[in-house]
C-alpha cells in the first residue's frame, strides 16, 4: 500500500508540473490546507533539467548549458524563495487580507466550475503582472533577473527575482473579491510550475495547442533580445490573451536570448540588484521631474523624445552569431562547486522543510549561511580576487554548522561529507594563504 501511495504521489507531482490535475484533487477548504506545491517539486525540477540534459546530447551532441549558467540559475531560485521562510508568501498575505475585508461575494471553494474560472483568472492577472514588469523600468529592475540567462533552458525557469513578489501581488487583489484564498493558493502555485517546462530548446512545435496554449517556441520569442521578440509573449499557462491584446509574435529568425545590454557576471547579488543601481543613476541625471518619474514608470528604453516604451530600432542589433558569456575557469572547480551546490541544495531543503521547529535566530542564521554560499560560488566563476577568503570563511562556517549539528545528512554520508569539506577549508586556507604573501611582495 505505502508504495502504491508512493507512485500516486510522484504521478501527482508529475501532472503538478503540466498543470494536469482535476478541481477534485486539488481544492481545499482553508489555505493552510494547500500544499507548498512549488517547494515539493524540487525533486521534478532537477530531474527534467536531467532529463533534458541527456536529450539534447543525444539529439544535437551538445549540452544546452553550461555549469556556470545553470549554477547561477539556481541559486537565483534558492535566493528567490528566502523570504517565504519567515513570513507567508506577500500575494497570499495580502490577497486574504483583501477577502476577509472587502470580499463582495463568496465563490465556493469546492466547485468545479469556480476552479476553472480561477484558473483563467489567474492566468488573466498573470499576463497583466508580466506585461507591467517589461513596461514599466521600476518593475523591469527586478523581472530583469529572470531574462538575464543567455542560454535557454530548463534551469533558466528556476532564475527567478528576490524582489518582484513584492509588487505583483497588486494584479491579483481583484480576485480576492470574490475567490476563496485556498483556490488562489492552488492556482498561483500551477501557474508557476506549468512555466517551468516551457523553458526548453528540446520540443520544437507542437502543432494545433500553439493556439492556446503557451509553449516553448512562444516563450523563446518571449525570452529573445531580436528586436521582433521585445515586448512580446507575456503569457503564463495560456497565449490566448497576447493573441487578443495584440502582443503575440510567432517564432521567426533565430532567437538570441539574454538581456539586450549583457551584465557579464554570475555574481547572484550582483545579478538581482545590478538594475536598481542603474535605475537610480538614470534618475539623477535628469533634472526635469517628469523626466525623472518617466525613468521610473515608462519603459527601460525610454528616453526623453521617444515613445513611452522607447525606440526597439534603438536596440542592438543580433547576427545570431553571438555568444554567450562564458569565462573559462578549470574543470576540478567546476566539479567542486557542483558538489558544494548540491550540498547547500539539501541545506536549503532541510531548512524549508523543517523551519517550524526551528527558533527565528536558527532560521536567519541559515538564510545568511545560504546567502554565503550562493555569494561565494558566484565570487568562485567570476573569478575575482577575494574568491578564496570569502570561501575559506564559508568552508570554516559549514564546519562549524556540521559539528554542532545545524546541518545533518544521511549516516553513511556525513565522513565523506566532513573530510570533504576539510579538504575544501585546506584547498582555500592555502589559497588565501599564497595571495596575502603576494600581495606583501608587492607592497614591499
Amino acid at each position: 500500500m505505502a508504495q502504491f501511495m508512493d507512485v500516486v504521489s510522484l504521478t501527482k507531482g508529475i501532472r503538478s508540473m503540466f498543470y494536469i490535475v482535476t478541481p477534485n484533487e486539488s481544492s481545499f477548504e482553508n489555505v493552510e490546507d494547500v500544499p507548498p506545491y512549488v517547494q515539493q517539486a524540487t525533486p521534478f525540477f532537477m530531474g527534467l533539467m536531467v532529463v533534458e540534459l541527456v536529450v539534447s546530447l543525444l539529439k544535437d551532441g551538445t549540452p544546452l548549458a553550461c555549469v556556470s549558467d545553470v549554477v547561477t540559475s539556481v541559486s537565483a531560485g534558492i535566493i528567490s524563495r528566502m523570504p517565504t521562510l519567515f513570513a507567508r508568501g506577500f500575494e497570499i498575505t495580502t490577497y486574504i487580507y483583501v477577502w476577509d475585508n472587502l470580499r463582495l461575494l463568496e465563490l465556493p471553494w469546492d466547485s468545479a466550475w469556480a476552479w476553472w474560472l480561477a484558473f483563467l483568472a489567474v492566468d488573466f492577472s498573470y499576463y497583466w503582472v508580466h506585461r507591467f514588469a517589461h513596461e514599466l523600468n521600476f518593475l523591469w529592475a527586478a523581472h530583469q533577473v529572470h531574462h538575464s540567462s543567455e542560454y535557454y533552458n530548463l534551469s533558466t525557469a528556476l532564475r527567478q527575482s528576490l524582489t518582484q513578489q513584492f509588487s505583483s501581488w497588486v494584479f491579483y487583489l481583484p480576485m480576492a473579491l470574490a475567490v476563496p484564498p485556498s483556490v488562489f493558493a492552488v492556482h498561483i502555485q500551477f501557474n508557476l510550475l506549468y512555466q517551468f517546462w516551457i523553458h526548453t530548446e528540446v520540443i520544437r512545435d507542437m502543432g494545433p495547442l500553439e493556439w492556446v496554449l503557451n509553449t516553448p517556441s512562444h516563450h523563446r520569442v518571449h525570452h529573445g533580445r531580436n528586436e521582433y521578440c521585445i515586448d512580446k509573449n507575456y503569457g503564463g499557462a495560456l497565449i490566448i490573451w497576447d493573441r487578443i491584446f495584440g502582443t503575440f509574435a510567432p517564432e521567426g529568425d533565430k532567437v538570441v536570448y539574454g538581456l539586450v545590454h549583457k551584465i557579464n557576471t554570475y555574481e547572484i547579488l550582483q545579478i538581482q540588484f545590478h538594475y536598481y543601481k542603474y535605475l537610480w543613476r538614470r534618475f539623477n541625471r535628469y533634472k526635469k521631474i517628469f523626466n525623472k518619474l518617466g525613468v521610473l514608470w515608462k519603459g527601460p528604453s525610454w528616453k526623453p523624445g521617444k515613445p513611452r516604451l522607447g525606440d526597439h530600432a534603438e536596440v542592438p542589433k543580433v547576427t545570431g552569431e553571438e555568444l554567450p558569456y562564458n569565462p573559462s575557469w578549470p574543470l576540478a572547480l567546476k566539479v567542486y562547486v557542483c558538489i558544494h551546490g548540491l550540498m547547500l541544495l539539501g541545506v536549503y531543503q532541510d531548512l524549508f522543510e523543517s523551519r517550524l521547529m526551528l527558533s527565528q535566530l536558527t532560521v536567519l542564521m541559515m538564510t545568511g549561511y545560504i546567502l554565503l554560499s550562493l555569494t561565494s560560488i558566484g565570487f568562485i566563476i567570476d573569478q575575482r580576487p577575494t574568491a578564496s577568503m570569502l570561501e575559506l570563511l564559508r568552508c570554516v562556517l559549514m564546519m562549524m554548522l556540521l559539528r554542532y549539528g545545524y546541518m545533518t545528512a544521511p549516516a553513511p554520508l556525513v565522513v565523506p561529507i566532513e573530510a570533504f569539506v576539510s579538504i575544501s577549508l585546506l584547498y582555500w586556507g592555502l589559497q588565501t594563504f599564497s595571495q596575502l604573501i603576494a600581495v606583501k611582495k608587492k607592497t614591499t
